[in-house]
């Protein structure tokens, strides 16, 4: 057909914006995935995780072992009483610090034993050649009751109840536990363990998941019967308790420990789900033309099916993360865990568990760290369901 019957209109600038280009299939997809705010929180949130565990320990002068048993727990905020320009602080199990007006720790005060009253509640530090007496029996003494404060410091003769300021704790911006480490630098060490005993297990339950559910799919007939029923019996077992006689025959915790029992039974909801892929696509007519041309089955279900399927795959492993790093977190939190000194973020809420009343902010920390993990990581899990499933494109 001549060139010479079509006429070419020629594109205004209009035209030329109302025309959008052409896109891959990942492309299309990153274009709707930015479009969900929620998921791209939970990838920043995710990202500064990250960087959080790598990063932050080299910018901490403390490691996660470091044990300074003279600042035992204490609080992220201090109470600073303020008597003649000296500052000092009182923690709940009644040490005393000195501070300066900024909330930089300068030195623990040593308490004198012989001047140490247990029965009327008085303790008395020594501060250089001066004293500081520190009185705790209000509303504990029959004499003393009705008084709207627990304590009061005594030095240069000048009595204080009320804390003068409060200020962050610049030493240790999270506190410390009950042997005097950071928790901060724990905490990101924490990080560490739970995300990388989690993203390991994922990708080795990715890979067997994978594999086992395309074989069991696409052989289909007794085969299929025969994988599908393995896993039945491991369904059969709870998946936590599973995990746990795993843990007990390895007779204990450990880091490698948690990635074998992890890794030995997370596979099965990947392995249904590929399976169930796997059932439909390869009654496809792309599927068929393979079989005619003679291709092996390997490369049909490495080249054909498992790329077809990479939608459902990616989405079920972002959800199969945060799930990953509660169950590890819950093993390390029953004592499953990796082994003392180093610390996960279950670690972590074990060892706040019996202070909880007096020093919740040693619980709260891991907590909140669990907690931001499980949901930035189920928001990108519904963002990628939302933008790989063709059947919710709308735009």
């Amino acid at each position: 057909m001549s060139p010479d019957k079509f006429q070419f209109v020629e594109q205004t600038g209009e035209d030329k914006e109302s025309i959008r280009p052409s896109l891959t299939y990942w492309a299309d997809a990153w274009r709707r995935l930015k479009k969900n705010k929620l998921s791209m929180i939970g990838i920043v949130v995710i990202i500064l995780i990250i960087l959080f565990g790598l990063v932050g320990p080299s910018l901490t002068p403390y490691s996660y072992s470091d044990q300074i048993n003279k600042y035992k727990n204490l609080e992220p905020v201090l109470d600073l009483f303020e008597i003649d320009g000296t500052y000092f602080h009182v923690s709940n199990d009644y040490n005393m610090f000195v501070l300066t007006s900024e909330g930089v720790l300068i030195d623990r005060l040593n308490l004198n034993p012989l001047k140490r009253d247990v029965i009327n509640k008085v303790y008395t530090y020594d501060f250089g050649d001066e004293e500081v007496i520190l009185d705790f029996s209000y509303n504990l003494l029959p004499t003393k009751q009705g008084y709207d404060y627990d304590f009061t410091i005594e030095y240069h003769d000048q009595v204080v109840s009320e804390p003068t300021v409060k200020k962050l704790n610049k030493m240790f911006p999270f506190g410390t536990d009950g042997l005097g480490r950071d928790l901060l630098t724990r905490v990101m060490y924490g990080a560490r363990i739970s995300l990388l005993v989690a993203f390991i297990a994922t990708l080795v339950n990715l890979f067997i998941g994978v594999i086992y559910g395309s074989i069991s799919g696409y052989e289909g007939g007794r085969v299929d019967n025969v994988m599908m029923r393995i896993v039945d019996i491991i369904n059969s077992v709870p998946l936590v308790l599973y995990v746990i006689l795993l843990m007990v025959w390895f007779r204990g915790g450990g880091l490698t420990n948690i990635i074998i029992a992890l890794s030995s039974v997370y596979w099965v909801s990947m392995a249904r789900l590929v399976r169930g892929q796997m059932l439909s696509l390869k009654e496809q007519e792309f599927i068929l033309a393979a079989r005619v041309m003679g291709v092996s089955k390997r490369k049909i279900i490495f080249k054909h099916l498992i790329p077809n399927a990479i939608g459902p795959i990616i989405v079920s492993m972002a959800m199969m993360i945060p799930s990953a790093v509660f169950t590890e977190s819950f093993l390390s939190f029953i004592g499953l865990g990796v082994s003392a000194p180093m610390a996960s973020w279950g670690t972590l809420a074990n060892n706040a568990l019996s202070g909880l009343t007096t020093y919740p902010y040693q619980l709260f920390f891991p907590a909140l760290s669990i907690a931001f993990t499980m949901l930035a990581f189920n928001f990108i899990g519904d963002g990628l369901r939302d933008a790989l499933d063709p059947r919710l494109r709308k735009g």
